[in-house]
């Protein structure tokens, strides 16, 4: 299953390295057990209080030197309790973890603006890190910044059940399956995965899902002191920000919902259209490579030239330079990386870099790219991001979705012949939740009928979550508003001035933009 990362290309696992908030963390058998876990409020769900701890030293020795890094900005780490079922909230609970930052001189501070950079598997609280360092003052004036890991997610009980080996093996399988023999291949390991995180699990796997993380949302609203939301969410961000504003239209103040999931596409439609997203975004990054006054490294034609490197990995996987570095580049890997650069055009320069000197024969810049689009740590090791991705999606979708081998194959050949690079692992991708042994959740139909302005924003040239998604999102919330960025990428703020001005007025004034108002590259 494609991730729908947002801000952040991958989940990079900062807070791993700031033992003053690594402490928070619980294994998901100690949350999910009712012998063991804390009891709740009895009746109904009330928020918990929130323990802040001061974890600024470290937090700012681990962001030193970034862009942004000289801003006078305080943190803090913070562990709350929710619910693990919201409909029995004097039942068992189990643990989320925040981060907030706050800028020193705050004037007229509004409240919070809690966020959520997608996947979903994608931490919360290293993107409110790196939003920190980015986001315009004018905003962080006027708010606490807080993110945090949904429950599953990152320092929030984990899911982990996906070995690190296997998710190395993934990887580097065929990424374009058009045999039996060649999906089958591919399947067995969606396959083994399934049956470790339901092994691992059980029954609990179904307690990571998108409408009860919306209801943790809340609580955590009500914990932070806000009357109101006020939320920013990217990707998935914006399924979860979509599904909040359903469940308490009456609690929106303000939500940005930027590079909408589409809510009415059907799982066959919405992976298609990510194909073809997705090689139009590689069309871009051609063009943009061809156009080059100092010339394209990979010359006239780049798509040929991938063409070459895939089939070069696939007589004699290419080896890294990198130091220690055991492993070699298959195809699987060289299309990871592709797809992790397709994301954000500032990747574009390091993804031809990495090509050109993978034709050479060394593939250190493709491992990369494909590293940090997986989440895998520099010892080997990964993040929880897409253990917590499928088990999210498999909660979410139901089971009438599935998808059988015997209908991905077909659907593999023909996208593959209108799709070449993408066509068939996007229809690889529908049988994910098919071997999913979990309670599935399914999410609400969203038109947040009696909520505040809801802001929605769409690219043109987004390769993962394609602007009719947004133009949708925007069509079925009642008070949804759209705006429209003519550029490529996935997400828009705040990386053009136009985007961020409708932004930070309605955050901060609650003046939503014009409908429909577009935006220049």
């Amino acid at each position: 299953m494609r991730l729908r990362r947002g801000l952040l290309a991958a989940s990079t696992g900062l807070l791993l390295a700031v033992t003053g908030c690594a402490s928070f963390t619980e294994s998901a058998d100690q949350a999910t057990s009712s012998s063991s876990a804390t009891p709740s409020t009895p009746a109904e769900p009330e928020a918990a209080p929130i323990t802040w701890t001061d974890c600024d030293a470290e937090i700012t020795e681990l962001l030193a030197g970034a862009p942004g890094s000289e801003r006078d900005l305080l943190f803090e780490c913070g562990r709350t309790e929710v619910p693990i079922d919201h409909d029995e909230p004097d039942g068992a609970t189990l643990p989320l973890f925040l981060v907030r930052a706050q800028l020193a001189g705050q004037t007229d501070q509004i409240g919070s603006l809690l966020v959520n950079p997608g996947g979903p598997g994608g931490s919360g609280a290293d993107a409110a890190l790196g939003l920190a360092l980015s986001m315009p003052e004018d905003v962080l004036r006027r708010f606490d910044l807080v993110g945090f890991d949904p429950r599953g997610v990152g320092l929030s009980t984990p899911v982990e059940c996906i070995p690190a080996e296997l998710k190395d093996r993934s990887i580097a399988a065929e990424p374009r399956p058009t045999t039996q023999e060649q999906l089958d291949e591919v399947l067995a390991l969606t396959d083994e995965a399934a049956e470790a995180c339901a092994e691992e699990y059980g029954d609990a796997l179904g307690t990571f899902n998108t409408v009860d993380t919306a209801r943790d949302m809340d609580l955590l609203r009500e914990s932070l002191g806000d009357e109101q939301l006020t939320y920013l969410g990217y990707s998935y961000g914006t399924t979860l920000g979509s599904t909040y504003a359903e469940l308490f239209p009456e609690n929106v103040r303000a939500l940005v919902l930027d590079a909408a999931v589409d809510p009415d596409a059907d799982p066959q439609a919405d992976a298609e259209a990510q194909a073809a997203g997705l090689e139009a975004s590689f069309d871009a990054f051609a063009a943009n490579c061809t156009s080059l006054v100092s010339g394209c490294p990979l010359g006239g034609d780049p798509r040929l030239f991938l063409n070459d490197v895939l089939t070069q990995a696939a007589g004699t996987p290419i080896p890294s330079s990198r130091q220690g570095e055991t492993r070699t580049a298959t195809p699987g890997v060289v299309m990871t990386a592709v797809l992790a650069a397709m994301y954000d055009p500032g990747s574009w320069p390091q993804l031809s870099q990495s090509l050109a000197a993978a034709r050479n024969g060394d593939a250190a810049g493709l491992f990369s790219l494909a590293d940090s689009y997986a989440g895998r740590l520099e010892d080997g090791t990964y993040t929880n991001l897409f253990d917590a991705n499928i088990a999210i999606n498999c909660a979410d979708t139901p089971e009438d979705q599935a998808f059988s081998a015997d209908e991905v194959l077909p659907l593999a050949q023909d996208w593959s012949t209108r799709y070449p690079l993408f066509g068939a692992s996007s229809a690889v991708g529908l049988y994910t939740c098919t071997p999913w042994e979990a309670e599935r959740t399914p999410l609400p139909e969203r038109d947040a009928e009696g909520s505040a302005p809801i802001v929605v924003v769409g690219n043109t040239g987004d390769p993962v979550t394609p602007l009719p998604g947004a133009e949708d999102l925007a069509a079925d919330l009642t008070a949804g508003v759209l705006v429209v960025w003519q550029g490529q990428g996935h997400t828009a703020y705040p990386k053009t001035d136009c985007v961020t001005a409708a932004v930070n007025a309605y955050l901060i004034d609650l003046t939503a933009p014009q409908d429909g108002l577009q935006c220049p590259a």
